[in-house]
């Protein structure tokens, strides 16, 4: 075999003073072999991505490696100076990050910031950097090149904005390309597609792939190896299919255990009650009205939507971005007005409230966000923000921050979280105060919008199984939407099946995951990481 394109041996990246551990990477040691995807596996803070972060010369400030190297092409990047790694960077290895929003420049043109890639580096004039642009946006499957070469990112799909990233890192046709959690939070679709097309590009290009994912549905499609850590240190490390298949440490088993099955719950029994929420004819459309550079524009986002949930019953609303499932959310909590049909909840007409009558109805219905860390005031204790409902509506201070405690207790983070900021708390953890602050008015209904869509797939589980524990307990009524089937399959007693702006297929979970009737509810349940490799299995 010949010599690997990377060799990481020992390395060892010290974190500042006062982070919860010392390091976060301790003497790893794994290869990257020439042609072939390396899935490098964990939870966030599993010190995955530092390695890359330390190969490209991007730490963070305040952490550095302290031992160890790290070898491409025979030579140690540890010891590059700044210069030298922005040499190395695109020219030989390329990266694609988690989230081409941040990652682009939201103010140049997608083929200005393809060209600037070449410039950087002293490649080819002009004319030529817009040609080679142009061609490497069809090569990865962007629709209309020759206008998304002019478009702004805004102006794109997420997994077109990834598909841009994507072109960028293979501009100079570098050896290894690093893929860091390129396709969280996308669609299954849009991300079966992304997986695709980087495997599809690694056999054309001959290239080799480092990458880094919390899913082992991802590792199942596209690895060759795997490497799986935990805390900073490597806990196993095979080829995929003696990981996927045999195991040996009990991290492992746990990560691969918290991907959402094909086994369904058992559907309630007994008749369903007098619905709570009564949606009738539902219609919601977004205008533009252009501009010098843009057409108007008119998106149907709901079209003749209509459905009911009982008390006690928890619908799930799947679809892609774009399907208008989030914009349903909103209008059910008001966030938006629909532009026609009814929206009723225990016999009151929600879509007529306005004013001072709507704000006193709020309580009744309550959101928990995708993201809680932009929902959530960063200069906010976490006990008042849960508290600010209830103080809203006329209860007192000491009576709120007492309630904030106890709800905080009651999502599993203790009532000594009340005085900590949001940044203080995991991703999984500040999940857990959104559910916290939805809970704290004692709402009648809970509309959960992607609420796990951006977790690890281990936290995700424990999200799932305490929004199910609170259910029980609290005999709450549940609106959940996300675009994953299996995931909606495991909570949801019912599904709705959206695309653009309309129900094409809604039934109990147990039929519409096990025997979808529509083509487009197929493509959603083929389109999830893992399958293929999962019912192989059972």
């Amino acid at each position: 075999m010949s010599e690997p394109i990377l060799s990481i041996r020992g390395l060892t990246i010290a974190l500042p003073k006062g982070a919860d551990r010392a390091y976060a990477v301790e003497e790893v040691s794994y290869d990257v072999e020439r042609g072939e995807i390396m899935c490098v596996v964990g939870e966030s803070g599993s010190g995955k991505s530092m390695a890359a972060n330390a190969l490209m010369g991007l730490l963070p400030k305040g952490v550095r490696p302290t031992a160890g190297e790290v070898i491409f092409d025979g030579q140690d990047l540890l010891t590059l100076t700044e210069k030298q790694h922005r040499k190395l960077r695109g020219l030989h290895i390329g990266m694609i990050f988690q989230e081409p929003m941040t990652a682009l420049n939201p103010l140049m043109r997608v083929g200005a910031q393809i060209a600037e890639v070449f410039e950087a580096h002293g490649k080819y004039n002009g004319k030529e950097r817009e040609v080679r642009a142009l061609a490497l946006l069809e090569e990865v499957g962007i629709p209309q090149p020759d206008k998304a070469i002019r478009a702004y990112p805004f102006q794109l799909s997420g997994g077109q904005r990834q598909r841009v990233m994507i072109a960028m890192a293979l501009a100079l046709e570098p050896k290894l390309l690093i893929a860091d959690e390129p396709t969280t939070a996308l669609d299954v679709t849009t991300q079966a597609q992304i997986l695709e097309l980087i495997r599809d590009l690694q056999k054309r290009r001959g290239m080799s792939v480092m990458f880094i994912t919390h899913d082992f549905g991802v590792v199942a499609e596209v690895a060759n190896r795997v490497c799986v850590m935990r805390y900073g240190q490597i806990v196993e490390l095979g080829t995929a299919s003696e990981v996927l298949e045999n195991p040996q440490h009990e991290y492992t088993r746990a990560l691969i255990e918290a991907i959402p099955s094909n086994i369904i719950p058992e559907a309630r029994g007994g008749e369903r009650p007098a619905p709570l929420l009564e949606v009738n004819g539902l219609n919601k459309v977004f205008r533009s009205k252009g501009g010098l550079f843009k057409a108007a524009r008119e998106v149907r986002a709901l079209d003749d939507v209509s459905f009911t949930l009982a008390p006690g019953e928890t619908v799930g609303i799947v679809g892609e971005s774009g399907s208008g499932k989030s914009t349903l959310g909103r209008c059910v909590v008001r966030l938006e007005r629909p532009d026609s049909g009814t929206l009723s909840l225990a016999g009151t007409d929600f879509t007529t409230l306005t004013g001072e009558e709507l704000r006193r109805q709020r309580w009744r219905v309550q959101m928990i966000f995708q993201d809680p860390y932009a929902s959530l005031n960063p200069r906010t204790r976490v006990g008042y923000a849960i508290a600010q409902g209830p103080m809203a509506n006329g209860v007192s201070r000491e009576q709120a921050m007492k309630q904030a405690g106890e709800l905080l207790d009651l999502v599993g983070l203790g009532a000594v979280a009340v005085d900590r900021f949001p940044h203080e708390f995991s991703g999984g953890q500040r999940q857990r105060i959104g559910i916290a602050r939805a809970l704290a008015l004692n709402p009648e209904l809970i509309v959960a919008d992607e609420a796990v869509s951006a977790l690890d797939v281990s936290i995700q589980a424990q999200i799932l199984e305490l929004l199910e524990d609170l259910k029980q307990k609290l005999s709450l009524s549940l609106l959940f939407i996300t675009h994953d089937l299996r995931v909606a399959a495991q909570i949801c007693d019912r599904i709705i099946v959206m695309q653009h702006g309309r129900i094409v297929e809604q039934g109990t979970a147990q039929n519409v995951f096990l025997s979808p009737k529509e083509a487009y509810t197929r493509e959603l349940l083929e389109a999830i990481p893992g399958r293929a490799h999962e019912l192989e299995s059972a």
